[in-house]
Parts: C-alpha cells; sequence; structure tokens
C-alpha cells in the first residue's frame, strides 16, 4: 500500500497555496527499474470537464519520491469555489510521452486546508486494475495535512498608511503643469499612482481603513508647516475608508493647504515606526506608501529613520511620481547598498522604489500593465516581512476568521 503526503500551507482567499507532496511504496511500473512518479492536478470546470493547473517535476527512478514545493494561485486551483473538486492524478513517467497511469484521487481546497495537526487520508484508485482484480483495495493512500511553515499568505493583514508630498516644487495645483494639477476630467500624476499602487496593496489591509498624510505643506489657519498632518484634516481620525476616501481626502487637502515645502521624509517614518513599535509580537506589520516627485531635504535624517524602523514590524513603499531623477530614492531603496546611519546599517532591506513613469503609456494617462506594477510593488514585502518575523523567532499563527480580526488602525 503507498501513500502520498500532502502539506499544505494555506493563506488569505486571494492568495496563494503552498504545497509539499511526497509519496511511498508506489506501484512498479518499469520493467528494469522503479517508477518515475508525477503528479497532476486538475480543477473541475462548470460543465464536468478538467482543467490541468498543475504539473510536479519527475522524480526518477524511485518508489517514494519527493517532490519539490510549489505554489498556486487560490483561484487557479479551485475558481474560488472551497468545495469544488480537485482532481489529482499519479503518472509514472516515460521517454516516449506514453506516461503509466498510477491512479487518481478527488479532494477539495476546503479539506486540502484543514486545520493544524489533522489529517485527510484518501484512496488513491486505479479503475481498470479494479476491475480485473478481484481482492484489489486501491493503488496505496493520499494523506494530506497541515504544517506550519514560513510563508507571506499566512499574514492576513496589516497596518497600511499612506503619504503624500505637498511640496510647493510639484507645482500650482490650479496649473496643468502641476503634478497635483486638479483637472476636472482626469485624474493627475499623485492621484493615479495612489489609485493604482492603493488598489494592489489594499488587500492586505483587513478592515480598508487608511490613515492618511501629507507632508511638506503649511496648514490652516495659522500658516505652520506641517510634515505629517492627516488629509482630511481631522487630527482626531486620520483614517479613510477605502481607497476612493484616500482620494477623496487627498483632493479635500488639496483645496484646504498650501504646498509649501521642505520635502522631509522622516516625520511621518518616524511617527508610523512608533506605532509598530508598540506591537512587536507578529500579529501585525506595518506599511507605509509615500507618494513623492523625489526630492528629498533631510536625507540624513531619513537614513537614520529608516535604519530605526528596519528593526520594528514595518516596510516602506516609495513611488516616484513625475520626470525628476530619482537617485535619492534608489539610495533609500537599498538594493545595491545598505542603507546606514552614523555607522549603523539597517538589518534588513526595509524600502521598496517604484518609479511610476516606467508603468505608463506615452500620454501618461494610463497604466499600461497592472500586473506588472503589482509584481513589482509587491516584489521586496514578503521577505521583508519573513525577515522580521523570522529574526524575532514569531511562529505563523492559524488563520483568523473576519469577525476575529482586531480593530488594528489607532491613530497613527
Amino acid at each position: 500500500m503507498s501513500n502520498v503526503l500532502v502539506r499544505t500551507y494555506v493563506g488569505a482567499p486571494w492568495d496563494i497555496a503552498t504545497m509539499q507532496l511526497c509519496a511511498n511504496k508506489l506501484d512498479k511500473k518499469d520493467f528494469f527499474g522503479k517508477s518515475d512518479p508525477f503528479l497532476v492536478f486538475y480543477r473541475s470546470n462548470e460543465d464536468g470537464t478538467f482543467t490541468i493547473c498543475h504539473k510536479t517535476e519527475v522524480v526518477k527512478n524511485t518508489l517514494n519520491p519527493v517532490w519539490q514545493p510549489f505554489t498556486i494561485a487560490v483561484r487557479a486551483l479551485c475558481n474560488g469555489d472551497y468545495d469544488r473538486t480537485v482532481k489529482v492524478d499519479v503518472y509514472d513517467w516515460d521517454r516516449d510521452g506514453s506516461h503509466d497511469f498510477i491512479g487518481e484521487f478527488t479532494t477539495s481546497y476546503r479539506d486540502f486546508s484543514r486545520g493544524q495537526n489533522q489529517f485527510n487520508v484518501y484512496e488513491v484508485l486505479n479503475a481498470k486494475k479494479k476491475g480485473k482484480k478481484k481482492k484489489y483495495i486501491n493503488s496505496g493512500t493520499v494523506t494530506t495535512g497541515i504544517s506550519s511553515e514560513w510563508t507571506f499568505i499566512y499574514i492576513h493583514f496589516s497596518c497600511v498608511s499612506m503619504c503624500v508630498c505637498l511640496c510647493s516644487l510639484t507645482g500650482n495645483p490650479s496649473q496643468p503643469t502641476s503634478l497635483h494639477y486638479m483637472n476636472p476630467y482626469q485624474m493627475n500624476a499623485y492621484a493615479m499612482a495612489l489609485k493604482a499602487v492603493g488598489e494592489i496593496i489594499q488587500d492586505y489591509d483587513s478592515d480598508k481603513l487608511f490613515p492618511a498624510y501629507g507632508f511638506g505643506a503649511k496648514l490652516p489657519p495659522d500658516g505652520k508647516i506641517s510634515h505629517a498632518f492627516p488629509l482630511s484634516g481631522d487630527n482626531e481620525n486620520p483614517n479613510c475608508v477605502g481607497i476612493e476616501g484616500v482620494l477623496e481626502a487627498y483632493f479635500q487637502g488639496l483645496r484646504t493647504v498650501q504646498l509649501y515645502g521642505p520635502t522631509n521624509f522622516s516625520p511621518v517614518i518616524n511617527q508610523v515606526a512608533r506605532s509598530a513599535q508598540d506591537v512587536t509580537d507578529g500579529s501585525q506589520y506595518f506599511v507605509l506608501l509615500m507618494i513623492t516627485d523625489g526630492v528629498i531635504s533631510d536625507m540624513v535624517q531619513t537614513k537614520e529613520a529608516v535604519v530605526n524602523a528596519a528593526a520594528l514590524p514595518m516596510s516602506i513603499i516609495i513611488v516616484g511620481v513625475g520626470p525628476a531623477k530619482f537617485d535619492a530614492m534608489e539610495e533609500l531603496d537599498g538594493d545595491e547598498v545598505r542603507v546606514s546611519s552614523r555607522g549603523r546599517f539597517a538589518e534588513r532591506d526595509i524600502v521598496q522604489f517604484v518609479p511610476f513613469r516606467d508603468y505608463m503609456d506615452q500620454s501618461g494617462n494610463q497604466v499600461l500593465s497592472m500586473a506588472r506594477l503589482a509584481k513589482d510593488v509587491l516584489a521586496e514585502i514578503p521577505e521583508q516581512l519573513l525577515g522580521f518575523m523570522k529574526t524575532r523567532g514569531i511562529e505563523p499563527r492559524p488563520a483568523l476568521s473576519s469577525s476575529e480580526l482586531p480593530k488594528l488602525h489607532r491613530h497613527i
């Protein structure tokens, strides 16, 4: 009797499942050897047909194969329907392509993702062998279980804050040349960046309440310069409901404050870092999205803020808008040289810089590829997040239901 062990690490329903499979005592199919097993996963369709959604690599000459872990989008596996049938075929690979069928079993994503330390056992059946052999029981068994593993998909929520540069260098919002131009017919560069990137990262925020700030402007009524003020104008509650709420607050801010300067990054980084410092048990991870034209007036202080924030559950995404050079932003990104301040290096790379113009068409009015933008925006966040969790010895926790999620957003 054979069995296949499937370990599944499951995350949020919009995300991916990571699986590792192994088997032992599979049927011997090769005359001069053992078997060269591989697995094929099929998603069931509404019309009763099946579509291949994944195929493992071949493990040569063994009845006890161990396949490499792989990730698959939950939607690709079951189209988001947790109870939809998933069929798995076990084959013996042949060079000429006439692969030998060993057996099959059916399951569902819901069964694959059962709770920690629970196991499912499936029979691997070969209908032809069953028809020929009266004593046929099965061609083995498949066992599935949940195992904790370091993976980004265990993080079901983060605290996402958004910050917009409102410095005078970006131009008068009433003029078409301004990056903040309040055009009644189309979004300006800042608004497009907020909407496009915000829609990408919002799925990792549980309640879709986003603290939204501006910096580098004079505030009414006394004209005091601030580098971390709520765009909504409400000092008691900077949260905005959804990305549309952030955009509404942004336009409201443009109408009520005076764009000024200097362009200081460090105050808002330090403000978010103070909140992150209060929650270091792994239950929350803070992401600060900064939209800027690339000019920075406090590079020394910002480097210090980044080095300090690198020790906290926090990442920073900087999106550059406009035609300027972004050398300073590339330096903060730290891909080539880790950010340092006063002889101290950041213990993690926590900054991801994305030049928004690289994803726009020639007119500058439309994003060419949301998929590529999403990939690049989130490219470093998983590694940054896991790096913090690992260095602090924080283990993944079981998934929480939406009703169990805590109210994460405090006023940052």
